[in-house]
């Protein structure tokens, strides 16, 4: 495990910042890494507002977007509203359809099947919409690449809206209206947004034809915090706003479906982190394992009994996706030991009962034990699919590209891809792709990175530091939960592991004669020895609030220690 201390920020910076808000230097010099250099600035991190949040008219197209669907609803037309089976489209789905059936009827919903159908638009979903009298169809998440599919739709006579923040290709589909802030044409002030953000800015703009203030779609916005938790866009801006509110919709009176999930799993107040590890992943699950209709069942059901029904279903899939990526993983890690790959560069692995929706999963765990660019195949119809995962700092795309004359067909992104490519080819890809890897990756991207906001001390911990950090929340991608580094720490003869495996740590930790605190190293029971008999040692960390019997105290939750 490397461990990097970020540059800090120039003295001078630090200063005038601390002195504005009244803060420790250190807690400025977080600010100034976060891209927080002013007292407004601060102020805009620290409270939010809905004001914040930017005119929807400011996107390209979105006066069209909403002509066209005032429009359908004025000649009585019916309106598919079509989107991913991942948590960003079925949650998008979910907003944009619940909002439209709020004062207008013909409103349906189409999500692919992951296993029939594959990854956003498809021709059985046009053929759908052509046979049930469908005349516009707003695709959500998918479809700033689907030429082919909104030609295909015109010939049959029906419109298509895209919303989407994929980055497009050279060419945009020839859509009625292209809502997307990665567009090169489009000035939208933040192009961070995921698929249901971009939802939401839709619902904002038709809103304002019904006199509706922003006040009026807060209670959709636990949907867009749930998409912007789950799709890992950075926390920042716009999106900092809408998790912000959006949190507080879910803790305070969230829709039927997100209530019975958080009901099952008895706890009070969840913050982002449970978002993404409790939430999503039920969410997820149903795509992966049934299909992404029964999430947006969930989502849409006002019923709270019947909301408790679909949720019980879904943590069913919940559990079985559980048992399958635990067994898949292992079958996986005896084959690379079988193959005698541990030393490679790569680890690509494939059998063909695996489960394709599982498959990503599995690669993210692999990685866990062989820190590499990691490839999961299994088989689907006549040919191979894979999911890919990469490591920070390399580009698992570009590697891709460059071996895709054994691919037939591959998209994604530097961290995540997915391809599918024929049988005889398998094997000439392996070694192509574990060549490519070889020559590009740089060592350094081998080995796991930490990296730590600031060194401290213990003396530094106090309920002021930790009711500032609390206000740094939500966390995510450019605005991670800090990571201190604290030097010469020793356990007071508490340390002790735990888990069936002995695989975590806990102890109590005190630095020279500071208060001490209690110690939790996740994954980190290797390293027991390394605090026996009183010796010092350096521990990074991030600082936590334990609940335990109402009793709240500080937690170290240590990421590593030598």
């Amino acid at each position: 495990m490397r461990w990097t201390l970020k540059p800090k920020p120039s003295e001078e910076k630090i200063k005038h910042l601390s002195q504005a808000l009244n803060v420790e230097e250190f807690v400025a010099s977080l600010l100034i890494q976060r891209g927080i250099e002013t007292y407004e600035q601060a102020k805009q991190f620290f409270r939010p507002t809905l004001d914040n949040l930017h005119d929807p008219y400011l996107m390209k197209d979105m006066d069209k977007a909403v002509e066209r669907i005032e429009k359908a609803i004025a000649s009585q037309e019916n309106i598919l509203v079509f989107g991913d089976y991942d948590v960003d489209g079925t949650t998008a789905v979910s907003l944009v359809s619940s909002y439209l059936k709020s004062y207008y009827p013909n409103i349906a919903t189409y999500i692919p099947d992951r296993y029939d159908e594959g990854y956003g638009i498809s021709f059985k979903g046009i053929d759908f919409a052509d046979d049930n009298g469908f005349s516009l169809i707003i695709a959500l998440d998918c479809g700033i690449k689907s030429i082919d599919h909104v030609a295909y739709a015109k010939e049959r006579n029906i419109d298509f809206i895209i919303c989407d923040h994929h980055r497009p290709g050279a060419f945009l589909p020839e859509a009625v209206a292209v809502l997307d802030p990665k567009r090169e044409d489009c000035n939208y002030p933040y192009d961070e947004l995921c698929g249901c953000g971009v939802g939401f800015k839709l619902i904002q703009a038709l809103g304002a034809n019904r006199n509706q203030t922003i006040e009026d779609l807060v209670l959709y916005l636990d949907l867009v915090a749930t998409a912007i938790a789950a799709d890992i866009v950075p926390m920042t801006g716009e999106n900092r706003v809408l998790a912000y509110f959006g949190l507080q919709v879910i803790n305070a009176q969230p829709r039927p479906g997100i209530k019975a999930l958080i009901h099952q799993i008895k706890k009070k107040t969840l913050n982002i982190t449970d978002v993404v590890f409790i939430i999503a992943p039920r969410i997820n699950a149903a795509g992966r394992i049934k299909h992404g209709n029964h999430a947006v069942e969930l989502l849409t059901e006002f019923d709270f009994e019947q909301a408790q029904q679909f949720a019980s279903e879904i943590e069913q899939y919940n559990s079985d996706r559980k048992d399958l990526d635990k067994q898949i993983t292992k079958e996986a890690l005896q084959q690379i030991t079988q193959n005698q790959e541990e030393k490679n560069f790569t680890s690509v692995v494939f059998q063909e009962d695996w489960h394709k929706g599982v498959i990503g999963i599995v690669a993210s765990r692999l990685i866990e034990t062989y820190y590499r660019p990691t490839l999961v195949f299994t088989k689907s119809g006549d040919k191979y699919a894979a999911s890919a995962r990469s490591v920070k700092g390399f580009d698992v795309y570009n590697a891709l590209e460059a071996c895709s004359e054994h691919l037939e067909q591959f998209g994604g992104h530097m961290y995540a891809a997915g391809m599918t490519l024929k049988e005889e080819n398998y094997q000439s890809f392996k070694n192509a792709f574990e060549k490519i890897v070889e020559e590009t990756i740089h060592p350094d991207h081998l080995t796991p990175e930490i990296t730590i906001d600031a060194e401290i001390n213990f003396a530094d911990i106090s309920p002021k530091l930790i009711r500032i950090l609390k206000q740094f929340e939500p966390f995510g991608p450019q605005n991670m939960t800090p990571v201190f580094l604290t030097k010469k720490i020793k356990d007071t003869g508490y340390a002790k592991t735990l888990g069936s495996e002995d695989e975590h740590l806990k102890l109590f930790v005190k630095q020279n004669n500071s208060e001490g605190f209690a110690a939790i190293g996740f994954g980190l029971g290797n390293k027991k020895d390394l605090t026996s008999n009183q010796q010092e040692f350096d521990a990074v960390y991030c600082i936590d609030e334990n609940e335990w019997n109402d009793k709240v105290s500080i937690q170290l939750r240590l990421k590593d220690i030598k």
